[in-house]
This record gives structure tokens, C-alpha cells and sequence, in this order.
């Protein structure tokens, strides 16, 4: 894919724990899943709708794709529409911005 930045949402506890580590390992969904997942802009409003309605101790992470090299895999998703995921921790290295955000 040509996009060269991803959202992710989290827990500000999360990201307060990721930023002293260097690393998000992931959230409780990723780890089950097995990757962190992400949205492109496009993506984001629908992904805050359907996973965080309501929330409003959140963080919104821009997260640089090409800092990431190949542990990004784009997979289809919601009616095939085509999420980045990463295989692997972000390393906060990665994210350019970080900044509150209310569903």
C-alpha cells in the first residue's frame, strides 16, 4: 500500500507504559490476535465507532509505516477493506504524534 502513516488507538495508561518501555507490545485484542492492529485515516472514525464508543481516556498514535519496514502486513478486514497490522512491538520510535482523543 502507498500510505505512509497508520492510526492506532489505545488506553493513555498504555501509552504512558509503552512510551517508559520504548515499546507497545499491544493491547489485550492484539495480543490475542497476534498483531497490533492499526487504520489508515479512512479507516479510523469507524474503527473509534465499533471499538471504543464512548471512551474518552484514549490516545490517537500517528505511527510511521515505512520506521516499521516489513514487519507492517496489509490484510483484508472488515468487507475486505485492506488494515495494516504490525507483527512485531512499535517501538515508539515509530510514532510522530501521540495525542488525546474522545469517542
Amino acid at each position: 500500500m502507498a500510505e505512509r502513516y497508520a492510526y492506532k488507538l489505545l488506553d493513555t495508561a498504555e501509552w504512558r507504559e509503552a512510551v517508559a518501555e520504548g515499546v507497545f507490545h499491544g493491547s489485550a485484542v492484539d495480543l490475542a490476535d497476534g498483531y497490533i492492529h492499526l487504520s489508515t485515516a479512512a479507516q479510523l472514525e469507524e474503527t473509534a465507532r465499533k471499538h471504543f464508543a464512548g471512551r474518552t481516556d484514549l490516545m490517537r498514535l500517528t505511527v510511521d509505516l515505512e520506521a516499521l519496514g516489513d514487519t507492517v502486513v496489509w490484510e483484508p478486514s472488515r468487507g475486505g477493506a485492506l488494515f495494516p497490522h504490525i507483527y512485531g512491538p512499535l517501538p515508539t520510535t515509530a510514532v510522530t504524534e501521540a495525542t488525546p482523543f474522545a469517542c
